[in-house]
């Protein structure tokens, strides 16, 4: 029998209600700095990290800020500058690198000294260990095989040392297509919060297609040539190949706190069952 959290029934919601400072632990372009500002949420862009050049330097474009390039594994719990944590609301998000982790990658996972890609994971526990102040929100988005058959062990340990943390974490995948963009999009998002509890938004009716979003004339130029568009399908044919010879993989799915959220700070113990065999990548066209 799957466990089940009631921590709702004793925590009040997680509301902001200070300034919030804002640190994005690889952060590409800025995201999660990008939504909420289209929320009206106000924030400081505290710090943002990330190895490569063109990322920093588009982040800095769009937000207007002058970052460096930083390697995380050189990065330290005091650098973040998380001081006076009663007076904001610090939200730290990690949305580690996919490419060990994602049916278009190589599937070498997130195994603890594993020396993948996405096993960076560990380099955020390092520095969260190494804090006397916790940030109060932790965010991390990633590709849904970060919790499949072959990365739920690690999934669940990276769970548990948040509990131990004092982090009650709730994760659901959710898919852009439910969430008014024509793309099907399925990605695993997890929130972690040190006092309060969060339900995940409800899906909204897809209104646009594809098309909708498309500019009538596109110059020669943005096409791929005959060569790259070849090679896009001979990939994804292996890619199903694959899938296909190795029956899938298997997810780890959490008992429901509420219809639509999980709470999987105890109940991720427990394993799981499904199906990942999803098209990445797939647009609605219409």
């Amino acid at each position: 029998m799957e466990q089940i959290s009631f921590d709702h029934l004793t925590k009040e919601r997680f509301i902001i209600d200070k300034p919030v400072r804002l640190i994005e632990l690889f952060c590409g372009i800025g995201a999660f700095s990008k939504a909420l500002t289209r929320l009206g949420v106000e924030h400081e862009s505290y710090r943002a990290v990330d190895f490569c050049k063109y990322k920093i330097a588009g982040f800095n474009a769009i937000h207007g800020m002058k970052f460096g390039t930083t390697d995380i594994t050189e990065l330290h719990g005091n650098d973040l500058g998380i001081i006076d944590a009663e007076d904001y609301v610090y939200i730290l998000t990690y949305s580690f690198p996919c490419q060990d982790l994602s049916n278009a990658g190589k599937r070498q996972g997130m195994k603890r000294d594993g020396g993948t890609r996405s096993g960076l994971l560990w380099e955020v526990e390092r520095i969260i260990d190494e804090l006397t102040e916790l940030p109060q929100v932790l965010i991390m988005e990633n590709v849904v095989a970060v919790h499949d058959s072959a990365n739920v062990d690690s999934f669940r340990e990276w769970v548990i040392f948040l509990e131990s943390k004092g982090y009650t974490s709730y994760s659901e995948d959710l898919n852009a297509k439910d969430y008014e963009v024509p793309q099907n999009r399925d990605r695993c998002f997890m929130v972690s919060l040190l006092d309060g509890f969060y339900t995940f938004p409800l899906p909204v009716p897809l209104a646009e297609t594809l098309k909708d979003r498309l500019e009538p004339n596109v110059d020669e130029k943005y096409y791929l040539s005959d060569e790259s568009v070849q090679k896009l399908l001979n990939s994804t044919f292996e890619q199903q190949t694959r899938r296909i010879q190795t029956g899938g993989g298997a997810v780890a799915q959490y008992a429901p706190e509420t219809p639509k959220t999980r709470s999987v700070s105890k109940a991720v113990r427990k394993g799981g069952r499904g199906s990942t065999d999803r098209h990445e990548w797939d647009m609605i066209y219409e």
